[in-house]
């Protein structure tokens, strides 16, 4: 474990040299190592920030250990930091990546159970309540919606609310893809028009399931080869939710945000490079 914790700090510490990432020099505690910490959580302790802290503090890999209260404003500081962290990463493992294949699809990550949707104090909004078909139950939540490389590492992501649908999440990710890329989707993402355009403008080539109704039916063979490549990413949900506790804690839903973005983080690390 120490190890990995060393990995992951050099990792992140070289990323932000490399963008001129600048701080207080008076801080005891560096960006870095509160990202490392952050990381360090969900790694290995369920995204429990107070007992990721005293490991790093009782093994003398962060001496100037910050108290709880003051490491989360931290923490919550440097929110958008870490999703740039993440994106830079992101951008190696395309630009790096002999593959030009990618998968996307969507999970659900519901903050509470149903029958204590009105006692959640971070959320108030019809908007976080969605269906999952597979289940066949509702949830009161988010949809994480990942892209990842064939071999199933992340590189791009956006929180949605539970209701939105997923061709409405099509258009919220950047889809910075190096031309002649191709993307395997299921049907929830039909949008011929989004086809077109990302046809047109950036060369990417959006490879959907489709539909009995479909105006754009696929050869069976067609069909074969999407379904088999698109197969690999619910492996990674599955890889991704394992480090989840049984409920993730946060006081606001920044704090939620902030910990399932750790989540992602810690498990596009582990993949390509630990």
């Amino acid at each position: 474990m120490l190890n990995k914790i060393i990995t992951i700090y050099a990792i992140i510490d070289d990323l932000l040299r490399a963008i001129g990432h600048k701080e207080d020099c008076r801080r005891n505690m560096t960006d870095a190592e509160v990202i490392t910490t952050a990381v360090t959580a969900a790694m290995f302790f369920n995204g429990n920030h107070t007992k990721a802290c005293d490991y790093m503090k009782d093994h003398k890999l962060i001496s100037n250990m910050l108290e709880k209260s003051r490491f989360n404003r931290r923490l919550h500081d440097i929110d958008m930091l870490i999703n740039d962290l993440f994106h830079q990463i992101g951008m190696i493992l395309k630009e790096t990546s002999d593959c030009t294949e990618y998968l996307l699809d969507s999970f659900p990550v519901p903050i509470c159970d149903n029958i204590r949707i009105f006692q959640v104090k971070i959320l108030k909004s019809e908007d976080y309540r969605g269906y999952t078909a597979s289940k066949k139950r509702y949830f009161y939540g988010v949809k994480v919606q990942l892209l990842t490389t064939k071999s199933g590492i992340p590189v791009e992501f956006v929180f949605m609310p539970g209701s939105a649908a997923d061709v409405r999440a099509l258009k919220s990710l950047p889809l910075n893809l190096p031309p002649g890329s191709e993307i395997y989707a299921d049907s929830a993402y039909t949008d011929y028009n989004c086809e077109d355009d990302l046809d047109d403008s950036s060369e990417i080539t959006l490879n959907v399931m489709r539909k009995k109704n479909s105006k754009r039916p696929d050869q069976p063979w067609i069909q074969y080869i999407k379904q088999s490549i698109r197969h690999d990413i619910e492996t990674v949900f599955s890889a991704i939710t394992s480090l989840f506790p049984k409920s993730i804690h946060a006081v606001t839903y920044k704090g939620f945000l902030l910990k399932l973005q750790a989540f992602i983080f810690a498990f596009t690390l582990k993949q390509a490079f630990i």
